[in-house]
């Protein structure tokens, strides 16, 4: 059996060997005649396909052309909504509630979470903002106040004049000492009908740039004292009126790094924004803020000064600088060391200004405290030259050399450097120079500006849309609870500054402030150093404030915030 299947196996092997030989023969025959044989035909095909091949490719490139063109001309690239916003400050934020802004930070959060009657446009002129109205009587010392209609809180509360008239109770309030209160000192408030009215002590041409204070919820608050005000969970989680509302915020670290969080206000009276969402993130130093910049952490910031500008590595980042309606000057305290007016008068003589300027960057030289941008006067008297031998001498005569002045000013901006140029030009008149460097905020201004605990202090003011010289120069103002910064009393001044605005007539005002600053010069209660600017560095894909738009306070670069954006995205337009 065994030697019968092995022969089947052989026969079986020796049939496949034939098999397999005739196959590749046929095969070689096959490719000869089909192949070979054809060769020529081969290349015909190929050239063929080769031309097919350059034709679709010519029609792919006008179909890429034509589509360019269509996107070009019927397509742009267009900001849409979403998104959130990270501005850099600078400052800790010890309140939430827009009474006790002082900081940066404090500001820029007021800016955004509260609406005010007035606000000033983009031009530098006041307009409205809740108040549907402001109108003043012939002489402009009655003015009256009407709302917009369906006003609301971010919590769906309406807005309204109780809001109002809480609002102005609590700014009056000695308890809070609050940078608005002058505004209102005197001022007589009573509601008629669906309106407020505003009864001034005297005419004041100005009145409706005084309503850009913020309001505050009488429905939440209006059973809190205002010397309770700041301990309130208010300040900590406020409702708001604003175009963002409060969300959270995030402690950082011990030494009061924050970020708050702020969603967008569907109530807002202008509109939801566009940003889903705002961040104010605060820093300790501008150079944690330059480094955040250029690694894309956030998206712009107005904290900057051109030098740490100059450190920025993002190509991402762009500038653009406005100047804005606050004046540096060196405040002389006329109640100390410094009360005789020939002994200010040989310290500012004795003050090489173009050397004090000189650590400034583009910075505009301020010598007046009005502003060419408020009212443009006829008349400028002529401020002394620089003699530092006469001022030497002034300040032997008097007795005064080797005495000790305070020189107190703050930590941020260009002030270090201008207090390091003042203390050694005030020692080359023959005074000796304490300097006191201090943290902006509450704390400097309780134990500092308030009690005048300086001899001199390089301070910034917001000198406003108006060249209102009230608060800053009039003698009712010389106390813990008002900004003349002085201590600056005379009759003259106060009369002239009571009488520029308290007129509607432009060319009395002009002639009144000629006056005033006659007297200003000659009684040296400040020295001009410089108007101030904004700088603001962002993000190139974001959508801020133009750098044509005139801003007369830093944040009024929020004027139009629910316009920002940070997302961009092709779309459609119209043949």
């Amino acid at each position: 059996m065994k030697q019968t299947f092995k022969k089947r196996g052989q026969k079986i092997a020796k049939r496949w060997e034939r098999f397999s030989e005739q196959a590749r023969e046929d095969s070689r025959e096959h490719i000869k005649e089909n192949l070979i044989s054809r060769l020529p035909n081969a290349r015909r095909v190929r050239l063929l396909m080769l031309e097919w091949g350059l034709l679709i490719i010519v029609i792919l490139s006008l179909a890429l052309t034509q589509a360019f063109w269509y996107t070009q001309s019927y397509s742009v690239q267009a900001y849409v909504g979403g998104g959130t916003y990270i501005e850099a400050t600078t400052g800790n934020v010890n309140s939430l509630n827009p009474l006790f802004a002082t900081t940066n930070s404090e500001r820029v959060l007021s800016k955004l979470m509260f609406a005010t009657l007035t606000t000033i446009d983009y031009s530098g002129h006041v307009g409205l903002g809740l108040a549907e109205s402001v109108t003043p009587d012939s002489d402009g010392k009655v003015w009256t106040v009407t709302l917009k209609d369906d006003l609301k809180w971010s919590d769906g509360e309406p807005i309204t004049l109780d809001d109002v008239l809480y609002t102005i109770d609590v700014v009056r309030d000695n308890a809070i000492n609050t940078s608005y209160a002058s505004n209102f000192s005197g001022v007589k408030v009573e509601r008629k009908g669906d309106a407020l009215v505003f009864t001034l002590p005297s005419s004041y041409a100005d009145f409706a740039a005084t309503l850009i204070v913020p309001i505050l919820p009488s429905h939440i608050l209006k059973d809190v004292s205002a010397s309770k005000l700041l301990e309130h969970s208010f300040s900590t989680s406020p409702v708001t009126s604003g175009a963002f509302s409060f969300n959270a915020t995030q402690s950082l670290t011990s030494s009061g790094e924050k970020i708050i969080y702020l969603t967008a206000n569907s109530n807002y009276y202008k509109g939801a924004p566009m940003l889903n969402s705002f961040a104010v993130h605060t820093y300790n130093t501008t150079g944690d803020i330059v480094t955040a910049l250029s690694n894309g952490e956030v998206t712009a910031s107005a904290e900057l000064s051109a030098v740490d500008g100059d450190l920025l590595s993002s190509d991402l980042v762009y500038e653009k600088q406005t100047t804005i309606s606050n004046g540096v000057f060196a405040f002389l305290n006329t109640t100390g060391l410094l009360a005789d007016t020939g002994v200010r008068q040989a310290v500012r003589q004795g003050i090489n200004m173009k050397q004090v300027r000189s650590v400034l960057e583009n910075e505009q030289s301020l010598d007046y405290p009005i502003l060419q941008s408020e009212i443009e006067l006829n008349n400028y008297p002529a401020i002394p030259e620089y003699n530092l031998e006469a001022a030497k001498a002034a300040i032997a005569t008097a007795g005064l050399a080797d005495e000790t002045l305070q020189l107190a000013t703050i930590s941020t901006g260009y002030f270090p450097e201008l207090a390091s140029e003042f203390e050694a030009q005030l020692e080359k008149i023959g005074f000796d120079v304490e300097v006191a460097i201090y943290n902006p905020g509450q704390e400097f201004l309780i134990n500092v500006v308030r009690p005048r605990s300086y001899d001199i202090l390089l301070y910034e003011i917001e000198l406003g849309p108006d060249p209102d010289l009230f608060v800053y120069y009039h003698s009712s103002q010389a106390s813990t609870s008002g900004l003349n910064l002085s201590n600056y009393h005379n009759t003259l001044a106060d009369d002239s500054i009571l009488a520029a605005r308290s007129t509607m007539n432009l060319s009395l005002r002009i002639a009144k402030y000629e006056t005033f600053l006659r007297q200003w010069v000659n009684d040296v209660p400040a020295i001009g150093i410089y108007q101030a600017s904004l700088t603001y560095y962002f993000n190139k894909n974001a959508r801020a404030f133009s750098e044509d738009d005139r801003l007369v306070y830093a944040t009024d670069r929020f004027v139009d915030v629910e316009n920002w954006a940070v997302n961009k995205a092709q779309k459609n337009r119209t043949p």
